[in-house]
């Protein structure tokens, strides 16, 4: 079987860290704590990065303040091109964690210097309780609780912490997408659910407008 060498040895050192780049990129969230010298990279060749990625549509974001660069899908009016970052369409739970995990964070910031939130297993699960029906038994509740750590942990949103047991850092790209509109908004969706378990009601609408 014969195999293609492989060209990088050929190209400049430019072109190289243009990829080194923007591969992290397209893979996901870049953090300035994770990888400084890939932070210093990105910033040395900003401008270079956002040329390349409108091309394929995309828009680099940088936070400098929060130490975070990911990459958004621009959405033209008059220009068909196809979506290469994904929509993701929420259910109400998720997007109730969501929602609880911005304002937590919110409330961290404003009261710790500390860059980190650190938040157990256990925390989570008691901010969710407050919001879930009183009827919930806890079996169904730990189940839960658990199956939506992990979707929201493969959103990037959170992270384990590693060598502490069920315990998770609430990654701080979340306040690029949970904004304070959003929260609003949510905020009157919560009222209406809340409202209609109270009602008795035997079914909710689950979904959430697609996030992404």
């Amino acid at each position: 079987m014969t195999t293609l060498a492989a060209p990088a040895a050929g190209l400049p050192d430019d072109a190289l860290d243009l990829s080194r780049v923007i591969i992290p990129l397209l893979r996901g969230v870049v953090y300035q704590a994770d990888n400084p010298a890939l932070w210093s990279l990105l910033r040395r060749h900003q401008a270079r990065v956002k040329d390349h990625m409108a091309i394929m549509g995309l828009a680099l974001v940088i936070d400098d303040a929060e130490g975070y660069a990911h990459l958004r899908q621009v959405d033209y009016d008059d220009v068909d091109i196809p979506r290469l970052v994904p929509r993701h369409r929420l259910s109400f739970r998720v997007s109730l964690l969501l929602a609880l995990l911005r304002k937590r964070l919110a409330e961290f910031d404003a009261s710790s210097s500390d860059p980190r939130l650190i938040l157990t297993r256990d925390h989570i699960a008691e901010l969710l309780r407050v919001h879930v029906p009183q009827s919930t038994n806890e079996v169904r509740l730990t189940s839960e609780v658990d199956a939506l750590l992990t979707k929201v942990e493969a959103l990037g949103f959170l992270r384990k912490v590693t060598g502490q047991e069920r315990t998770y850092e609430v990654r701080r790209i979340l306040k690029a997408y949970v904004d304070a509109q959003w929260l609003s908004e949510f905020d009157e969706r919560l009222r209406e659910y809340l409202a209609t378990v109270e009602r008795g009601a035997t079914t909710v609408d689950d979904e959430e407008p697609a996030h992404g």
